[in-house]
């Protein structure tokens, strides 16, 4: 019996506009560029300003272009999620609003909280539905407004996230590319290095967690970098042998755009050079969930039929894993010109 998998069909980006320069924080915090950048990589990121928009706005505009351009009617889509750690509300899920602005009437939604590894998650939860051959065709929604959730007085985080999604479009395939092996992991011990200490049930917004800023991002930077590069790195070598894959079969590394240092650290404990390795974070910065949607969109051109390509990310929980696909189009010939990043 042929082998169904979940292959990515398409991908689109989205950016907001509006920027925050590394010159603009330096106006609101003690930081310079030099410091930013020697730590981070980072030299910009895009800042969701508009009036009452969200994750779900977000979604949309990536989502419309994506639809059009792999020429995918609503009314195919079966199954939508969403990755986010910044949903619009408690509750409904993302998904659910995104699926109504966009007209989707034929899926179910629901949301996936794993913080930056959210998209390796939803992919590897997404292939399920659609290996089982209950599901052909499942929207995945991939992005984070972080700037609702950041000390913008606070140096340590302010400087390093920002704002955009992704949309992807998976559907079975029986040709052996798609969606071939993941391994995840998680640790809960890790929550107290990074985590947003209030605005949950545990304890729920008051006018004492607003007064203390408790409902901000907080991260003890040490412990999340060595954490990272050891789950990211590890797991990478885990899929690699399993699949018996050598550093030369594998096209493209795709790793969550957490930080500069990061990216290079885990490339190089993994044995891959950089010039095979995705990164883009000099220009958004770390947007969780949106980080390598919007880099396998920026590369979309330079994607072909059967490459190798492994996705990383480690995340709040703690959570990482990678994931081991074989790319399912011409990539260059499905861009067709088009900017693979919207930006409005």
């Amino acid at each position: 019996m042929t082998q169904i998998r979940a292959a990515i069909a398409g991908i689109h980006g989205y950016v907001p506009k509006d920027l925050l320069t590394n010159a603009d924080l330096e106006q609101m915090v003690d930081t310079s560029d030099e410091w930013i950048t020697s730590r981070t990589g980072i030299k910009q990121r895009h800042i969701l300003k508009e009036p009452n928009t969200a994750v779900s706005d977000m979604g949309v505009r990536a989502a419309r272009p994506l639809l059009e351009k792999t020429g995918t009617s609503v009314d195919e889509i079966d199954l939508v999620i969403c990755a986010t750690s910044t949903p619009d509300l408690v509750f409904p899920s993302t998904a659910c609003l995104t699926a109504d602005k966009l007209g989707i009437k034929n899926a179910f939604c629901f949301d996936v909280m794993a913080a930056c590894s959210g998209l390796i998650y939803t992919l590897t939860t997404a292939s399920k539905f659609i290996e089982s051959g209950s599901h052909k065709c499942v929207l995945v929604i991939s992005g984070d407004k972080m700037s609702s959730i950041i000390d913008y007085t606070d140096r340590k985080t302010c400087v390093i996230f920002g704002d955009g999604c992704g949309a992807l479009l998976l559907k079975p395939t029986t040709d052996g590319t798609g969606i071939l092996d993941a391994e995840l992991q998680s640790d809960g011990s890790g929550a107290q290095y990074l985590h947003m200490k209030a605005g949950g049930s545990l304890k729920p917004a008051s006018h004492e967690t607003v007064d203390a800023r408790e409902h901000f991002v907080f991260q003890d930077g040490g412990p999340v970098f060595k954490r990272a590069v050891q789950g990211m790195s590890g797991t990478l070598r885990t899929v690699m042998q399993r699949n018996d894959l050598a550093a030369d079969d594998v096209a493209w590394v795709v790793p969550h755009q957490a930080n500069e240092r990061i990216i290079r650290s885990v490339a190089s404990m993994a044995d891959f050079p950089m010039e095979r390795v995705m990164m883009n974070i000099e220009r958004y910065g770390n947007t969780t969930n949106g980080t390598i949607p919007l880099c396998l969109a920026e590369w979309e051109k330079h994607l072909k039929s059967g490459d190798n390509i492994l996705l990383t990310a480690f995340g709040g929980g703690f959570t990482w894993g990678s994931v081991y696909l074989k790319w399912h189009y011409d990539g260059a010939a499905a861009s067709n010109g088009q900017t693979p990043i919207s930006v409005f």
